[in-house]
């Protein structure tokens, strides 16, 4: 089966905490999406709330339990009393932890599994005690050790982070060499019995090749190039666009 989409919602709230107003809506682009045909939402509320806001997580949970039940709600950051109590409140089905520092952009990196075994050990069993999915940011070249701590710590899935294959943008030599390793890592975590995310500046340019070259890839979370699109063709043509891309029927 092709891959799912979730639509990441962080730049929409960016452009809203603009102003002190309430559009653009997080929630009615949410709903867009979803009608458009994406599986799921994903937000990534920093301890700033620079983006998302605490206060949307409410308001998104409402959105996908009363018009869209089938569908899912992705919360991703770093483990935080502070975040864990947020997911604990807004029971996502998934949740994605990244190593980031409060004053990062965006997330760039992926866990060192093995620095920090006992600590992720312990934070994934008390989100697996809400009944979600977890998912752990992987560095693209991540080895087999790495992976079998991933799993080992409780893990459902890794989210391979993508972020050096879209810089290659305007090499595709080099894209090709950074598709390879998505690819290879992609493997060796399917055999280890994890499931496989990705994410991080995808394009409808560059996620054929990604859909292509991981037949195992699960889902993607798309929101900054996803965002960009939908100020040009709207947010459900937009949709649309990218689950052709995943070789999905919108």
């Amino acid at each position: 089966m092709p891959a799912e989409l979730s639509v990441n919602l962080n730049a929409i709230a960016m452009l809203r905490n603009r102003r002190d107003l309430p559009w653009p809506s997080v929630t009615g682009l949410g709903r867009i999406a979803l009608a458009a045909g994406a599986h799921g939402l994903t937000v990534h509320p920093r301890p700033d709330q620079r983006h998302i806001r605490f206060s949307d997580l409410p308001d998104l949970r409402a959105l996908l339990d009363d018009e869209f039940p089938d569908r899912e709600f992705n919360i991703e950051g770093y483990p935080s009393e502070a975040f864990l109590r947020l997911v604990e409140e807004a029971e996502p089905e998934q949740v994605t932890l990244v190593p980031d520092d409060p004053s990062q952009a965006t997330s760039d990196h992926g866990w060192r599994f093995e620095e920090h075994v006992h600590f992720l050990t312990a934070v994934v069993a008390r989100l697996k005690r809400l009944g979600t999915r977890v998912s752990l940011f992987a560095d693209p070249d991540a080895d087999e050790a790495a992976l079998a701590i991933a799993g080992d710590v409780g893990a459902d899935r890794v989210e391979l982070y993508t972020g050096p294959y879209g810089a290659c943008h305007d090499d595709s030599e080099k894209a090709a060499k950074e598709l390879e390793k998505l690819k290879k890592t992609a493997e060796c975590a399917a055999r280890l019995g994890l499931g496989v995310n990705a994410g991080h500046d995808l394009t409808v340019a560059n996620l054929r090749a990604v859909a292509a070259s991981i037949p195992a890839l699960a889902e993607v979370s798309i929101g900054h190039a996803l965002t960009a699109d939908a100020l040009e063709f709207g947010m459900a043509e937009t949709v649309r666009r990218y689950l052709a891309a995943l070789g999905r029927p919108a």
